[in-house]
């Protein structure tokens, strides 16, 4: 049957991308030491990047439970790269708000994983690089994103 060819392919490729992915980003990851935050900290602060968030928006987007992101929050205060803020139409709501420090940091991030990247994709011959291109085209597709700013 083509339908259960098709679907066991489909589950190959998405195994395979899945392992890729991961593998990627950990190499991509491993300058992030450079930044001064931690790997957590960092990726709270992409989530901050919208805009403030409470506690327990914080929690649920990073997927942890809200003493966990608590516990962080105050060490991203300590370092200086996040602050609680007091709701001005609430007081019991806090809202957490990336510092431009805590800014810095992960723009400096996002530039060291795209160089390491870059680096990987440089190592590859013209018609391969291609290639990847259009994969990440259509990755963007099937996720419903604006391609990248070239």
């Amino acid at each position: 049957m083509p339908g259960r060819a098709s679907r066991a392919r489909e589950l190959e490729v998405a195994d395979r991308l899945h392992s890729a992915a991961i593998h990627l980003l950990r190499r991509a990851r491993r300058t992030d030491p450079l930044t001064g935050v931690s790997p957590a900290q960092l990726s709270a602060l992409s989530v901050l990047m919208s805009g403030p968030k409470t506690l327990g928006e914080l929690a649920a987007a990073e997927q942890v439970r809200p003493p966990t992101m608590s516990r962080l929050v105050s060490a991203m205060e300590q370092a200086g790269v996040a602050r609680k803020v007091t709701d001005r139409d609430d007081a019991r709501v806090i809202r957490v708000h990336a510092t431009r420090r805590g800014l810095r940091a992960l723009s400096r991030g996002r530039a060291m994983r795209i160089e390491a990247i870059a680096g990987l994709l440089s190592e590859l011959d013209p018609d391969d690089l291609v290639t990847v291109e259009r994969a990440v085209g259509t990755i963007e597709k099937i996720l419903g994103q604006r391609p990248a700013r070239r």
